[in-house]
């Protein structure tokens, strides 16, 4: 049983032989080549070498560091004062506490032509915040060269105009319905400008108005509104059966496509004994006609 204990495979033994050549290598080494104390004193020269050098290379790193300390920009103290963002410098906006950037796009703003009228002006700076706004908006002061001013003429006018809405004739004034333009009709109690465009824009497509009655054929005019107008001796504009076309007969109040289109298809040229009267009624010549083409219907149906 102890064989079996000691026993090993061919590739075991040939391991452990290599082992125990390699072990007996080393040990000879070491007997003829013992380790001398000058090799390790020459080591920690060596360590205290680097070490040296390392403190060397810190010490200038610090020096260069002190060196160029000035170059690094101060903090600027935030002061908070009054300023023009109009003529204020890129120093007043940072101690008033905006970023360099922010004071860079402001002068950009100003070289561009850029003006702020007013304190609410400010608040459209690209990068400002409502709450840095609110800060600085009671230490903004805008100068009176910067400040938006009135226009005069403008004034003039809007004047004018609020008194010309304000004035409406009084109870009992006849307006004349035929000559009125749209200035006059917007003096009456209850029509504005587009009430009184509409009027306007109607009487040219009538040609005139012929009663008073036919304004409440118009959007928004109803009964309370006639009180205000008269007729006058203006001549009505009549429409020329004979030369108008289709469109301009078509655009009449009263008439449509299909009464249009059969006016224009019963054109005659202008002879005193062949004049058309369009009242709706068949002229003689045109009821003869109708009579021989019956005539003729009835022979060709006999024979």
């Amino acid at each position: 049983m102890w064989k079996d204990f000691f026993y090993f495979s061919k590739s075991e033994r040939r391991a452990i032989l290599f082992l125990l050549t390699l072990l007996f290598i080393f040990m000879c080494i070491w007997v003829l080549f013992p380790v001398k104390e000058e090799s390790l004193e020459q080591d920690q020269e060596g360590i205290e070498e680097i070490k040296n050098f390392l403190a060397g290379v810190h010490e200038m790193e610090e020096k260069e560091s002190l060196q160029y300390s000035y170059d690094k920009p101060k903090r600027i103290e935030v002061v908070l004062a009054a300023f023009d963002p109009n003529s204020a410098d890129s120093i007043e906006f940072l101690q008033c506490g905006l970023p360099p950037f922010i004071a860079h796009t402001i002068l950009q703003y100003r070289r561009a032509g850029g003006k702020f009228r007013t304190a609410d002006d400010f608040s459209r700076v690209y990068g400002l915040s409502s709450e840095k706004f609110n800060i600085l908006k009671p230490y903004i002061q805008i100068s009176e060269a910067f400040r938006r001013k009135q226009d005069t003429l403008h004034f003039i006018k809007k004047v004018e105009k609020d008194t010309l809405a304000a004035y409406k004739y009084p109870e009992g004034t006849l307006v004349d319905l035929s000559e009125a333009d749209t200035t006059e009709l917007k003096k009456i109690p209850g029509i504005g400008s587009g009430i009184a465009r509409m009027i306007v824009a109607y009487r040219k497509r009538l040609g005139g108005f012929y009663d008073t009655v036919q304004l409440k054929e118009v959007n928004y005019v109803d009964e309370d509104m006639l009180k205000w107008f008269k007729l006058g001796n203006t001549p009505i504009h009549r429409i020329n059966a004979n030369k108008a076309g289709l469109d301009k007969l078509r655009s009449h109040p009263y008439m449509n496509f299909y009464q249009a289109n059969i006016i224009r298809k019963s054109k005659f040229p202008q002879n005193p004994k062949r004049s058309v009267r369009f009242s709706g009624k068949r002229t003689k010549r045109s009821v003869q006609k109708r009579k021989a083409r019956n005539t003729q219907k009835a022979e060709t149906k006999v024979l």
